[in-house]
């Protein structure tokens, strides 16, 4: 006879936007909360690019002790970019739908 197998464990829920009330429960902040959002995302994606040109500066200098620190903080800089950049093609493309819908 085998033995059973082991039960997966929980997800622990994520920290962040989906946390807050439930849309419905919110009424007409729910815009103000995706700007908030949003704009925390922006401030994310320049402080990512920051520190990646001050370990950028430090490499030229001499200064950096880790290189593997350069690399990780320009790739995930070089990530959030593209993820902003898809995010804002998207947000376009869907605003360009909805107004061709009422037209």
């Amino acid at each position: 006879m085998t033995a059973p197998i082991a039960a997966i464990a929980a997800i622990a829920p994520l920290a962040g936007p989906t946390a807050a009330a439930p849309a419905a429960a919110t009424g007409a902040s729910s815009g103000t909360d995706f700007a908030t959002a949003l704009g925390k995302g922006l401030d994310a994606v320049s402080g990512a690019q920051a520190n990646a040109d001050q370990l950028a500066v430090q490499a030229a200098t001499g200064q950096l002790t880790d290189p593997a620190a350069l690399t990780v903080a320009t790739t995930q800089a070089q990530l959030m970019t593209q993820l902003a950049t898809t995010v804002q093609s998207k947000a376009v493309a869907a605003f360009n739908e909805i107004m061709g819908l009422q037209a």
